[in-house]
């Protein structure tokens, strides 16, 4: 089969182009014209295609939450986990590395404070920005959001390692601890 055909296929058997996001392999596979190396392609290209959206944020300024959000956005896309991020800065709000430090479940995220801050001792961090993705979409922090949050900014504050903010990332709409006051 043609690219072209195929392509044409793999539109009629899953109706949008945004549900290629959550198709897996062995989906791709079962249609007519697809194997194991076109399925991977298919995955690779995705995923190639959600890297070079989502922004290099190394040694830049990290101070607005919303270009943080359109920053990462991309990186959370058609996870259905969690997963927690956190960006580590200097004195000047540059971004001094960024990692991935919990995959959790499709509602909760086990996150150990003590990764958090050896990671920016590490680096040599002066402050931290923590951002997870909420899979539903829904960005209203959780009692556990809240909880994680104020613990951090108080180990932070007896550490002097800062958390700049905590930012909760779904599809379409970010929640910010720092604009929404809940960070002091």
């Amino acid at each position: 089969m043609s690219s072209k055909d195929v392509s044409m296929r793999l539109l009629q058997e899953i109706g949008e182009l945004q549900n290629l996001r959550e198709i897996s392999l062995e989906q791709l596979q079962k249609i007519k014209g697809i194997g194991k190396t076109k399925a991977a392609i298919i995955k690779a290209s995705l995923e190639l295609y959600k890297r070079v959206n989502t922004k290099s944020l190394s040694n830049q300024i990290m101070r607005d939450p919303k270009n943080i959000f359109e920053s990462y956005r991309m990186l959370f896309l058609g996870k259905k986990q969690e997963y927690f991020y956190a960006l580590y800065l200097d004195n000047s709000k540059r971004v001094i590395s960024q990692k991935l430090l919990f995959i959790g479940t499709i509602n909760y995220s086990v996150v150990h404070p003590r990764e958090i801050f050896k990671e920016a001792y590490l680096k040599g961090a002066t402050s931290i920005i923590c951002i997870h993705n909420h899979p539903s979409d829904n960005v209203f922090p959780s009692k556990q959001d809240y909880e994680l949050t104020q613990h951090l900014i108080k180990i932070g504050k007896m550490m002097d390692i800062k958390i700049d903010d905590h930012i909760i990332i779904g599809e379409t709409k970010y929640y910010s601890f720092f604009e929404n006051h809940d960070i002091l």
